[in-house]
């Protein structure tokens, strides 16, 4: 059974009636069967400089649980915390990550080339697929670079490949491969 860990409570809630915030997904499609339990996470954020911060009420124990499915990460007090999802190919959010699956199995089949095809094989050998979620108007150059190594992590660790919306798939090396961005109108 999945487990969620505890969220910090958001104090900035849009006004009644105002449009939400603008966001920014990313995900890495992860051909492991599980992931792995977020201390391991919290360790190579660390080795890599960065100092994650956790929900302030969370225990400690539960950055050994595999089957976490969502977490608050902050990277900067000032700043809104990056939220973090695991959607896995079986259990309670099976039906969120089969309709992820299907997009961008759909999105991808638009595009003809070798880089394409990898792609979309990763997508649909995909067991679970990890998702960030930022606050466009709120992140910082910083909290891109901690969202990135979050993403390296799972896609060095998982066997993943990273997709952000609005550009598209990246290799290993951080080169776009398939551009799944809007065109200029």
């Amino acid at each position: 059974m999945a487990k969620e860990l505890p969220i910090l409570p958001s104090n900035a809630q849009p006004a009644e009636g105002t449009a939400p915030e603008a966001v920014i997904y990313s995900r890495v499609f992860c051909k492991n069967d599980n992931a792995p339990p977020l201390r391991l996470l919290m360790e190579f954020l660390k080795s890599r400089g960065q100092s994650p911060i956790l929900p302030p009420d969370m225990d400690d124990s539960l950055l050994d649980e595999w089957a976490w499915v969502q977490v608050i990460l902050g990277y900067a007090r000032e700043r809104k915390p990056i939220q973090v999802f695991c959607i896995r190919d079986r259990g309670t959010y099976q039906d969120l990550f089969e309709q992820e699956q299907k997009q961008f199995q759909e999105d991808l089949s638009s595009h003809d080339h070798l880089e394409a095809s990898l792609a979309q094989e990763h997508v649909t050998r995909a067991r679970f697929i990890l998702t960030t979620r930022m606050i466009e108007a709120d992140v910082t150059e910083e909290g891109y670079d901690f969202n990135g190594w979050i993403l390296e992590f799972f896609q060095e660790h998982c066997n993943g490949i990273v997709q952000i919306d609005r550009q598209g798939f990246f290799s290993p090396k951080g080169e776009l491969i398939v551009d799944l961005s809007l065109p200029e109108e």
